[in-house]
């Protein structure tokens, strides 16, 4: 199990951003079903979703591991 590494707030931003992108592109996918950019944007929509249900970004997970590791290669010069 992964530990949450968003916010309370965070997530139900994620939620509500994604849900809105959500149903706006489903309602002009409805009108225009052969522009292929419209399955994209819902892909997106649906991750913000799922990364504010489940609490955890992988993107700010793997942010978080590359500020570790330059953390521990800084040489102090003291």
């Amino acid at each position: 199990m992964v530990r949450s590494n968003i916010g309370t707030l965070n997530a139900f931003i994620r939620i509500t951003i994604g849900f809105t992108l959500l149903s706006y592109t489903t309602a002009k996918m409805v009108r225009k079903p052969w522009k292929e950019n419209y399955v994209w944007w819902i892909m997106i929509a649906a991750m913000k979703v799922a990364e504010g249900i489940v609490r955890y970004c992988p993107i700010v997970a793997l942010m978080e591991a590359i500020n570790k590791n330059n953390d521990e290669t800084t040489i102090n010069p003291s």
